[in-house]
């Protein structure tokens, strides 16, 4: 590799060698030619002057793409599809004039941007699955360790860590619908003409119209598909693009909620993204360990999340039939999209199935902040045993206002439960109250939603998937 010149991030060190092959030349070329030899074995079954050996020339040469004299031919043309209908008909004389019959570029450039996107949206969702799949193994295994939840990053009520987990794994349990939807409704561009009008058939066929109402859905059973667009201009509606790159931009934003969350919580000491034994985690501050994986997680998301607004903008900008400011966006939005989301599920995978859990640390700060929370349950037993509700409910604000001021101004641990102990308005003792400071008692419900959210939402979907679980994600840090 030339050191010389600029290489994308995206191929360098993010996104896997599978991601990088579906918007590679070569496979996008490969594509051309094998929907120029749908075209041609549909033309020849309805009845065209197409022979078996022309066919099977074409077939024979479908793989070994002859790229230099194409190159060579662009220079002269400047146009990339009859540069490469040229290099073909060079490596096959006698199918040579009936190469792209009847067809414009966008039969094939069209077509072949429809078949890479569901290409890719197949891998993006193989890694989506395995994602769900390590996130439903840490709820399981935490679903009932208690620890302190937040809402506006300030202490609220417990839940457990498992509970949270599920949040994370709810959002890509919605992309995945949401892809699902989407790449089942992908549809082929077809074989329509300059405009969509597919005048050019009407002379192939003299003026057949049912015959040449077969082309389309021959085309798109050759292809894999099960139909294609009913209508078009030159090109498919540009809106289909924006709905594979909304659905790429969900997974981003649900990646980076989930690695902020794991970033604030490295931070507190509780959770922890793998860290590698030789990892350096700063050039200065050599005790450091950063959450590097997660904040690349973020990083790369954002810019997925902007990249959604290209097709958009480009859907809406589209003149008529077509234009041709939608090209240059388009062979850098969508492939880069993928490239990138691709590289974001890889570390998600990692973070996921490495995140090291330290329990005490999430306990000694849950049990710092419980006895606020234990408040109303104090009330509660204070009352049983002849106590003014009130009353009690008036001395506890003050008494937490006291140990609250202690916690922040003094620097002190938190005092409440000997602060109630020590007022006899309340009757309980120390030992009493603190016997109440169980977490479980606090967390509602959290270790059964887990239970059941895994068992009814989570596992249908593994077990429908199960022959695309196990993969493992190799990453460059």
């Amino acid at each position: 590799m030339s050191n010389d010149r600029y290489v994308s991030p995206l191929s360098e060190r993010y996104a896997s060698k599978e991601m990088q092959y579906i918007f590679s030349p070569e496979k996008k070329f490969r594509t051309w030619r094998r929907l120029w030899i749908a075209l041609a074995e549909t033309e020849k079954e309805l009845g065209l002057d197409i022979t078996d050996e022309q066919i099977e020339e074409l077939k024979a040469h479908k793989d070994d793409i002859n790229f230099e004299v194409a190159k060579e031919r662009e220079k002269l043309v400047r146009h990339d599809v009859m540069s490469h209908v040229y290099a073909y008909g060079v490596q096959c004389p006698k199918a040579k004039g009936i190469i792209h019959l009847g067809a414009t570029s966008c039969y094939v450039g069209d077509n072949t941007d429809i078949i890479l996107m569901s290409e890719a949206l197949k891998l993006v969702r193989k890694k989506l699955v395995n994602v769900i799949a390590e996130l439903a193994k840490f709820a399981d295994k935490y679903k009932a360790l208690p620890t302190l939840a937040f809402t506006h990053f300030q202490p609220a009520q417990p839940t457990t860590v498992g509970k949270r987990a599920t949040l994370w794994t709810q959002e890509f349990l919605m992309d995945l619908e949401d892809l699902d939807y989407v790449l089942g409704s992908l549809k082929l561009l077809g074989s329509k003409g300059t405009t969509g009008t597919q005048a050019s058939f009407l002379e192939l066929f003299d003026g057949d119209q049912e015959t040449i109402d077969k082309i389309d859905p021959m085309i798109a059973e050759k292809m894999g598909f099960s139909a294609c667009y009913p209508v078009s201009g030159q090109t498919y509606s540009r809106k289909v693009d924006t709905r594979v790159m909304n659905v790429v931009a969900g997974i981003a934003a649900s990646a980076h909620k989930m690695s902020n969350d794991i970033r604030l919580l490295q931070h507190l000491k509780e959770v922890e993204e793998p860290f590698e034994k030789n990892q350096i985690g700063s050039s200065a501050m050599a005790y450091k360990r950063n959450p590097m994986r997660s904040e690349r997680i973020a990083s790369i998301s954002r810019y997925v999340m902007i990249d959604a607004l290209n097709p958009a903008i480009t859907s809406a900008t589209q003149w008529f039939e077509r234009t041709l400011d939608d090209s240059a966006n388009k062979r850098l939005s969508i492939a880069e999209g993928f490239l990138a989301i691709d590289g974001v599920l890889d570390l998600c995978l990692n973070v996921v199935d490495g995140l090291v859990v330290y329990d005490k640390v999430i306990t000694k700060r849950l049990m710092s902040e419980l006895p606020f929370m234990a408040t109303e349950n104090i009330m509660m037993d204070a009352v049983k045993k002849g106590g003014d509700r009130q009353e009690l409910h008036e001395r506890i604000r003050q008494l937490s206002m006291e140990a609250g001021a202690n916690v922040k101004q003094k620097g002190l641990d938190n005092n409440l439960l000997e602060l109630i102990a020590a007022d006899k308005s309340f009757g309980l003792s120390l030992e009493e109250l603190q016997a109440a400071m169980d977490p479980a008692k606090y967390t509602g419900r959290a270790e059964i939603q887990v239970e059941n959210f895994l068992k009814n939402h989570v596992n249908p979907v593994l077990e429908a998937n199960r022959e695309i679980l196990g993969i493992q994600a190799e990453i460059n840090v």
